[in-house]
This record gives structure tokens, C-alpha cells and sequence, in this order.
């Protein structure tokens, strides 16, 4: 049995039972939820996800090294990087312009009811550009990588691979340090995504046991909207991506990214699947580590095309429910506006609401209109961030076809790196 049938299995037998203990209605002080739902089963899903982060430092780091120190001694850095930075950018934008004309098709916000009056949100204070930019470059690496700052992780293993690609005999040695370092910790990923279905469980029982839906039933045109875009996205935009540009069978891409891709929708978090991520583009798509180890730490930083069709849709929602018109120019600011709010944002769960702030200031818009929206966004978040990672793994095989990187026996090999029991 493949990994992708037991993470299924795990997900349908965790929401099955969640329903039913929902459906149950059991007051919360009851055994089943103190002991059950918030205990063992919360500790399974905590850990799940905490064997996943435990791996994202020491893995972006070890392969961006080796990558850096790869495309610095060929001189190729700038150009992958220029083409992933770019393609990122492009399809973050290309998300929200379809988020925005299928919210102006459906018309969300205008059979909205009353917004819920037991919920707020305090958006806080959006880091500005200047900061952002400022807080890319560290100052102090190790502190950096304890407090999990992608984006100064990435920029100092870059640094650090190109310095190593040009210490000539040092370098050498220090990369076949950092080489052997990145295969045992690829060897420590298969070992812990083993645990995926019994993580996967854990965490859809427990989110199912406690997320109700009325609000669903509330914001059926909202939900429903955001759907149809991250679908549209994910199933037309992305595959037409790799067909044309990667000229590659998207059918086979798709295929191989469906286990980063339930583990995104379990987990919400585009960080916490880097290694999941990186794993299946090396080891299934072919794509070799120089550009993987460059594209998908940066794709789960920088790359929001999930959280963008959230925003364009939520947006137009917002706009619609206090009836506040909205030109040409508001739309472009609204596309511009998210496109720049994805750099500098964490792939944590959630995040999306904070870069929506700052599209919905931008425009003039109540931040407080967030509070319509709060009640259905965690099954959404679970939504966009599965698009992300597709999204990571698209640019990945993109950019390395364009550089002669992809392995096309791998690629081809339905085998290839897959997990199985008893492996």
C-alpha cells in the first residue's frame, strides 16, 4: 500500500469521526473530549507536525548550501533564481486576477447576511516594505535559524554555498561534508513521513470534532467562490504551466505531488511541508538538488497564489457586504498590493488573514469586514495551502527543465521514491 492511499485512509477515517463526534454533541468537560479529542488525539497531531518542523532548518539550510554551492561554481544562480523569483511572482498574480473576475462573476458579498457578532479580529501592525526588506538579511545566522526566519536562513545559505563554491579545496571538502549531511537527513524524511497517516488522523479528527458549519451554510457563495478559484488554479492554471512550459505531461506531475499535497491540507502550512515538498520533486519528479533545494524553500516563503485568490475573493466579498464601490485602479492596487504582501510572509496556518489586512487598507476598505470571514477560513486555509505547494513544485520542475536539471527517467518512473510499507 503507497503512501498516498494510507494518508487518504487516515484522512477520510479521522473525518468520519470527527463528524460523528460533533454530531454527538457531548458537553466539552466529557471524557471523549478531555481525554480523546483534546488529549491524545491533539498530542498525535502536535507531534505530527513537530516531527515535520524538526526537519526544516537543518534540511533548507544543508540543501541550499549544496544547491548555492552548485549553481555558484557553474555561475547559474542568478539565472534560476531570477526565473523561480519570477514565475513565483507571475502566478501570484495570475491567481488573483482569476480570484478577482470570478468574484465579480458570482457576486459573493450580495446575499450575505448579518456578519457574526461574537467574533473579533485585531489584525495588528502590517510590517512595512522598508522592514521587510531590511529583515531579510540576518545578523546573527544562529539566531535566525532558532527562531525559524526563513527568508534570513535562505539568504545566508546562499551566501555561505557560493563562498564554499569558490574555497577551492576547502570548499570541496565542506561540500562532500554538507552532501553526505543532506542524503542522511533525505534518509530521515521517508522515516518520518511514515507517521503521516497516523498524523493525518489526528489532526482531521480533532479539526472536524471541533469546526462547525454554519458558517459554511452562512457563506456559501463565499466559500464556494474561493473553491472554484484555488481549483481553477490548481487544475488548469498550474498544468498548463508545465505542459507548455516545462513541456512535460502535467497528468505525471500532478500524480506525484498528491503526498505533499494532502500533507499541505492536513498541516496548513507551506513550511512545515518543505521537506515533504523537497523529498517528492528530488526523489519523484527528477529535479535535481541545485534548483530544488533553491525553489522550494523560497516557493514556501514567497510563493501565496492560495492565499492571493483568498484575498481577491475575500476583497470583493467584503467590498459588496458594505457596499463600498470598487474602480479599476482598486482592483489593479488590490492585485499589486497581494502580489507584493506574499515576499516576507510566513507559510504558517492563518497568515493569510494578516496579508489581507494590508490589501483591504490599500483600498480603503474596513479592516473589520475580516470578521465576516474568520468562520470558514480554517478549512479554506487548509485549501490554499495545498495550491501553494503544488505552486512550489511547479516553478521547481519548470525552472530545472529549462536548465537541463530534470532527471526524465525519474520523472517518467511511476516507482520512483516512493514509500511503501515495509520499505
Amino acid at each position: 500500500m503507497n503512501l498516498t492511499i494510507r494518508i487518504l485512509i487516515g484522512m477520510s477515517a479521522g473525518l468520519v469521526l470527527g463528524v460523528l463526534v460533533q454530531q454527538l454533541d457531548l458537553p466539552p468537560q466529557h471524557w471523549i473530549h478531555t481525554v480523546g479529542i483534546n488529549g491524545f488525539i491533539d498530542a498525535g497531531g502536535r507531534i505530527f507536525i513537530a516531527s515535520l518542523q524538526l526537519m526544516v532548518v537543518p534540511l533548507v539550510l544543508v540543501s541550499l548550501v549544496c544547491g548555492a554551492a552548485s549553481l555558484g561554481s557553474t555561475g547559474n544562480m542568478g539565472r534560476v533564481g531570477g526565473k523561480a523569483i519570477g514565475l513565483y511572482l507571475v502566478t501570484t498574480a495570475l491567481a488573483i486576477t482569476i480570484a478577482l473576475l470570478l468574484a465579480l462573476i458570482v457576486d459573493p458579498g450580495v446575499t450575505a447576511g448579518e456578519p457574526p457578532m461574537d467574533v473579533t479580529y485585531d489584525p495588528g501592525e502590517p510590517a512595512s516594505i522598508k522592514d521587510t526588506l531590511i529583515g531579510i538579511f540576518p545578523t546573527n545566522p544562529v539566531a535566525a535559524m532558532a527562531e525559524g526566519n526563513m527568508l534570513q536562513i535562505i539568504v545566508f545559505a546562499l551566501l555561505f554555498g557560493v563562498a564554499v563554491s569558490h574555497a577551492g579545496e576547502a570548499g570541496a571538502r565542506l561540500m562532500g561534508f554538507f552532501e553526505d549531511v543532506n542524503e542522511v537527513l533525505m534518509r530521515l524524511i521517508t522515516i518520518l513521513i511514515k507517521l503521516a497517516p497516523f498524523g493525518v488522523f489526528c489532526l482531521m479528527t480533532r479539526l472536524f470534532a471541533t469546526e462547525g458549519f454554519d458558517e459554511i451554510y452562512k457563506l456559501g457563495a463565499y466559500f464556494l467562490t474561493v473553491v472554484g478559484a484555488l481549483l481553477i488554479h490548481m487544475l488548469v492554471v498550474y498544468p498548463t504551466l508545465v505542459a507548455l512550459l516545462g513541456r512535460i505531461n502535467p497528468l505525471t506531475f500532478m500524480r506525484k505531488m498528491r503526498e505533499p499535497m494532502l500533507v499541505a491540507f492536513s498541516t496548513s502550512s507551506s513550511g512545515a511541508t518543505i521537506p515533504v515538498t523537497l523529498r517528492t520533486v528530488e526523489r519523484r519528479l527528477g529535479v535535481k538538488n541545485d534548483v530544488a533545494a533553491f525553489s522550494i524553500p523560497l516557493g514556501a516563503t514567497i510563493n501565496m497564489d492560495g492565499t492571493a485568490i483568498m484575498q481577491g475573493v475575500a476583497t470583493v466579498f467584503i467590498a459588496q457586504f458594505y457596499q463600498v464601490g470598487l474602480g479599476l485602479n482598486d482592483y489593479l492596487m488590490v492585485i499589486l498590493t497581494a502580489t507584493m504582501a506574499s515576499i516576507g510572509t510566513a507559510g504558517v496556518p492563518g497568515v493569510g488573514l494578516i496579508m489581507l489586512t494590508m490589501v483591504l487598507t490599500q483600498v480603503g476598505l474596513p479592516v473589520e469586514g475580516i470578521m465576516l470571514i474568520i468562520g470558514v477560513d480554517r478549512l479554506l486555509d487548509m485549501l490554499r495551502t495545498a495550491v501553494n505547494i503544488t505552486g512550489d513544485g511547479m516553478v521547481a520542475i519548470v525552472v530545472a527543465r529549462s536548465e537541463g536539471d530534470l532527471d526524465m527517467a525519474v520523472f517518467e518512473d511511476p516507482e520512483a521514491g516512493r514509500v511503501v510499507d515495509g520499505e
